[in-house]
């Protein structure tokens, strides 16, 4: 079974909503979520994450053994997510072997151009289609 890690800061809306349509579509998935803070973790564990851990050093052992890491992009950039993205974390989540699916969200200082801005359900949604993929 492939280990998939689910990495959200802020209030947790993203990595909530992704872990929700995630166990909805694959209930038999293991699901780690792994908090930028508590609020964050919290959310995702509410939504059905399997296991939880919150921090900088969660993230750095998370990224290690992942086969998949799914989260928005600012978990590859240093001071993202309003600055809680440390570069420790951006430099484990990017230096990671795992598949990274990362959700194009342009928030902040951080816009990926040509992206068209899309509703997290969407994102969401076309996340599962690339994770069945990978399974």
């Amino acid at each position: 079974m492939k280990k998939i890690v689910i990495i959200d800061g802020q209030g947790g809306g993203m990595g909530r909503q992704l872990i929700g349509a995630i166990k909805a579509a694959h209930p038999e998935l293991t699901l780690t979520a792994v908090g930028t803070n508590a609020i964050a973790t919290a959310a995702m564990i509410k939504a059905g994450a399997d296991r939880a851990a919150t921090g900088e050093n969660a993230v750095i052992v998370a990224s290690r053994t992942a086969d998949v890491i799914i989260g928005p992009i600012g978990v590859v950039i240093a001071d993202a997510l309003l600055g809680e993205i440390t570069p420790a974390m951006a430099v484990a989540v990017g230096q990671s072997a795992a598949e990274k699916l990362l959700l194009p969200v342009n928030t902040c200082t951080n816009v990926v151009v040509g992206v068209a801005e899309t509703g997290v359900g969407a994102l969401a949604r076309r996340t599962i289609e690339l994770l069945e993929g990978l399974l």
